[in-house]
């Protein structure tokens, strides 16, 4: 076999589609978020980033680099192994405190991903627990469906964010079955809200574990930024929460918070978490920092409310279509691959404005979109540009408007 060949065409299939990614070399300048320096052909540029998953630019407060840099000078780089051989350091043990405080649970585990910390949880609880089932919302995250893969446990997949469909799968499997019930609160790519209180009651009434996703809500929802679970004052009704430390928390990691005997039981057998270098000293202190500003300051997520109100209602004066939601998450839709990567490298040659298409596999052909998540350090004349190039854009490649 040619494998370079087959490499190359597959490429040009992905190229031929629409869907190639390109990334963007950009370089985020400390202390001035959302602006990046854009690396292009040997020039450069200054681009405004609009399409982040840093929600609060906590990546850039002072608190969190602080923190950081007071860790690094203290501890060194990197954390010296797994949290098994030398890697456990205290930095590590307070932000685990930390989180396990934030969602009022017994313990927490962190790992070096929300994808790791998805997979290897679910890999585990379903490869280790006797006879259990998997019951998976349609709308899963990958990482949460290879896990779920991983185990090799029976898996249902259930309509999303139906409770009644749930209901009924759970109710076709033996009442004595151990069941486990795996969703997310804020989906990504659409930017809805699941039923969290149904939901709840139907794990409840067939006695399943429910493990909920909340890496797009922690830190923007509930009084202290402890996500959809804590703003609806569910957080005791759930088995798992897990999380990330890489989104609204500004830097990088993911988590699990549970009964101290579960979250003992994945460190203890997830291969994810055993055989993984832990995270640097310095990361773990920075996000610390970060959840201890957002859990008593809410300026940062009222000032990001405002503004994804403002975009919306700009987007709504001119009539761009975007997908109706209760987030933060505004996915303009385009739904034509080609034209959404043309637009996107319009906004980001020609205005200045980066936001990256969301072309298949990440979302169905047909639903092809430009992802915008406002942060509260958009200025109103930020908001104006990028609603201004929209329009310009919108009637260049003759897409619909939506109708008042």
């Amino acid at each position: 076999m040619n494998f370079e060949q087959f490499f190359e065409c597959q490429l040009d299939g992905l190229r031929d589609a629409g869907n190639y990614r390109i990334f963007a070399d950009l370089e985020r300048h400390k202390g001035n978020f959302p602006r990046a320096t854009r690396y292009s052909d040997g020039k450069t540029s200054e681009v405004t980033v609009w399409c982040s998953n840093d929600y609060l630019g906590m990546g850039q407060h002072p608190a969190t680099l602080a923190a950081m840099t007071e860790a690094m000078e203290r501890c060194g780089a990197g954390a010296g192994g797994t949290r098994n051989i030398s890697g456990t350091n205290h930095y590590h043990i307070l932000l685990e405190e930390e989180l396990a405080d934030l969602h009022n649970k017994e313990a927490a585990l962190i790992f070096t991903s929300g994808y790791v910390s998805n997979w290897a949880t679910l890999g585990t609880l379903a490869a280790r627990i006797p006879g259990i089932e998997v019951f998976s919302d349609a709308d899963n995250h990958a990482s949460m469906i290879e896990g779920i893969r991983h185990s090799r446990a029976p898996k249902h997949i259930w309509k999303h964010n139906d409770p009644e469909d749930l209901d009924r799968k759970l109710s076709e499997v033996g009442p004595d079955t151990p069941k486990l019930v795996a969703f997310e609160s804020v989906y990504s790519m659409d930017g809805d809200i699941c039923p969290l209180a149904e939901i709840i009651e139907v794990c409840e009434k067939h006695s399943a574990l429910s493990y909920l996703d909340e890496v797009h809500a922690v830190g923007l929802y509930g009084p202290r930024g402890g996500g959809i679970a804590e703003r609806e004052g569910l957080m005791d009704r759930i088995s798992v929460i897990e999380g990330t430390l890489g989104k609204a928390f500004g830097v990088m990691g993911g988590y699990i918070t549970a009964s101290a005997n579960l979250c003992d039981f994945v460190r203890s057998f997830s291969s994810g978490f055993i055989f993984t270098t832990a995270l640097s000293p310095a990361l773990a202190a920075g996000a610390t920092a970060s959840i201890r500003h957002l859990k008593q300051c809410d300026l940062e997520r009222r000032r990001q409310q405002q503004n994804v109100r403002l975009l919306r209602s700009k987007l709504d004066a001119i009539g761009i279509p975007y997908m109706r939601n209760e987030s933060h998450i505004v996915p303009v839709m385009v739904g034509d691959a080609k034209k959404c990567k043309f637009i996107s490298d319009l906004l980001l040659d020609n205005y200045d404005i980066y936001v990256q298409p969301i072309n298949y596999p990440t979302v169905p052909r047909g639903t092809e979109r430009l992802r915008i998540t406002p942060s509260p350090l958009h200025s109103a004349e930020d908001l104006d540009l990028l609603v201004g190039a929209l329009s310009e854009l919108w009637s260049h490649c003759a897409l619909a408007k939506a109708v008042a």
